[in-house]
């Protein structure tokens, strides 16, 4: 390592980024003996009255990085990324599902085929149950249609729903479809601090209810000695030694002060779009298109989930939920009738409000009108996968600067679903419904960037997320997927977490058990 730096730290694991991988990762490795240290660029989150203001937070935009990114047309945008101690998951809302079955092979969509994973649903199985125990998952196994395999139960029940939620319910019931509670981490009843407020999705928790990456894994790693965190540590680059086959640290900034941080092993975890340019920023002329880039795949094939917002309005009933993310729908994931491509699912998100409202409002809108529309709504989220395409990527401008250039897929199926739920929420008394459809500001579950896969021609990293051309870089956040599937990541990046820390760290999390992705 020879970049004329000072070294200002070192530990066996360095692990840049907090979020649901990395920290998920650290909690793994909290009883190995390996010393680990977590880089984080961001503060801790303050505790304050504006964590639960929806004004502060949608329409200020108090909590989000002011970077601004550049679409694929040249425009400017600033993207929704919050850089706090935990990533984006103190903003998340919470809800873990695994990925179907199914989704682990090739399947065909309207806009073509989706890619086979390395590793099956019977490898990640064990590894899902555990991610669902330590994040406090609460869900019910049977209801939902599409629902793979469980190995182990779950330890919490299912959230309840509340009356309007309940007859909504089984009003779609009435209609031949198969509403159930979707897998949500929350820390309700048991002694836990939940008290189904409004504010959940998109907020963070003011009372450490949600089980986010900080306060399941991170927390409880730094109680153990080998466990370190440092925040507000801006890393720019991996440094190699000087044949490019091994990383030797991590380039960081802190208080404005240029360092090293010297590594046995460096894993990234910084999210798909910041894991891709960190990667293109580490280029080097053993390595002259980014680092572990020989297959010219760094930052290639982005996907977000096709997501449209929908809020269905009763005109002459309140609806006087607070904790509205109990119901789900996966009826049409694997398409319908006389349409055999995949659609999506559908799930209902935190209770819209009225600054919430005003602060996506494209056209000036009384405020009163829109507290009259919300007060009588339902809010859900439509989603459909994406499907990977080298053209979607993530770039680096001449300046540095992240171009992150994406177009939608899927966009027949996707249409069709929302047709579908529209349909079954007017006959279930909604006649008013609205929607917008989100974009790449959004970069929901965003995934992709620096896939895996059996071959290092076609893909970045192995099966253990290792870099098929740098032999002790690990890439573990939702870059990893080549895929999208049509369900939230975040659950299938923490059981990814837990399985490298077993596979390639000897964690010992589960019995010696080793499958035929890893020979």
């Amino acid at each position: 390592m020879s970049s004329g730096l000072p070294v200002s730290a070192r530990a066996d694991v360095v692990i840049i980024g907090s979020g649901i991988g990395g920290s998920t990762l650290a909690y793994a490795l909290r009883g190995t003996g390996r010393s680990v240290l977590v880089l984080e660029r961001g503060p801790y989150l303050p505790r304050e009255a504006d964590n639960w203001n929806s004004t502060a937070v949608f329409a200020d935009l108090k909590y989000r990085t002011a970077d601004r990114w550049i679409d694929r047309k040249g425009r400017e945008f600033r993207p929704e990324m919050q850089y706090y101690v935990g990533g984006n998951s103190k903003f998340y809302g919470g809800v873990l599902w695994r990925l179907r079955a199914s989704d682990f092979g090739r399947s065909s969509h309207a806009d073509g085929e989706s890619a086979p994973w390395p590793v099956s649903y019977e490898d990640l199985e064990p590894y899902y149950s555990l991610a669902e125990s330590i994040y406090g998952v609460r869900g019910s196994i049977g209801a939902d249609p599409t629902e793979p395999n469980h190995s182990a139960p779950y330890k919490h029940v299912a959230l309840e729903h509340e009356p309007p939620m309940a007859r909504l319910a089984s009003k779609l019931a009435g209609q031949g479809l198969h509403p159930f509670q979707p897998p949500i981490a929350v820390g309700y009843g048991d002694g836990g601090p939940c008290i189904r407020c409004r504010t959940c999705d998109g907020f963070p928790c003011q009372i450490d209810a949600k089980g986010d990456a900080e306060v399941r894994c991170l927390r409880p790693a730094l109680k153990a000695p080998n466990v370190v965190l440092q925040t507000d540590t801006m890393a720019t680059r991996v440094i190699t030694t000087h044949d490019g086959d091994h990383a030797a640290g991590v380039e960081v900034i802190r208080g404005g002060q240029r360092s090293v941080v010297g590594a046995g092993t460096v894993v990234v975890a910084c999210g798909a779009v910041n894991s891709a340019a960190l990667l293109l920023h580490s280029a080097t002329p053993v390595h002259p298109n980014g680092l572990g880039n020989s297959s010219g795949l760094v930052g290639r094939n982005y996907m977000q989930h096709t997501c449209t917002l929908l809020m269905a309005v009763a005109p002459l009933r309140r609806n006087a939920t607070k904790f509205q993310k109990t119901l789900a729908v996966n009826d049409y994931y694997y398409g319908e009738p006389g349409y055999s491509y995949p659609m999506g699912g559908l799930q209902t998100i935190g209770k819209l409000d009225a600054p919430m409202l005003a602060a996506g409002a494209r056209r000036l809108v009384p405020r009163f009108l829109l507290s009259q529309l919300v007060c009588r709504s339902t809010d859900w989220l439509v989603m459909s996968e994406d499907i990977a395409h080298p053209d979607n990527r993530v770039e680096l401008t001449s300046d540095g600067r992240i171009r992150l250039a994406w177009r939608p897929t899927n966009l027949d199926s996707h249409r069709r679903l929302v047709r579908r739920a529209k349909t079954a929420l007017r006959r279930a008394g909604y006649p008013l419904i609205f929607h917008h459809m989100l974009g790449v500001e959004s970069n929901p579950h965003q995934c992709g960037t620096v896939r895996f896969g059996r071959e290092s021609a076609t893909s970045v990293l192995d099966a253990s997320c290792r870099s098929h051309d740098v032999s002790n870089l690990y890439v573990i956040d939702a870059s990893f997927f080549p895929s999208s599937a049509a369900v939230n990541p975040a659950l299938t990046i923490a059981a990814q977490a837990l399985r490298v820390a077993d596979v390639a760290f000897d964690a010992s999390l589960l019995p010696p058990r080793r499958s035929a992705s890893d020979r």
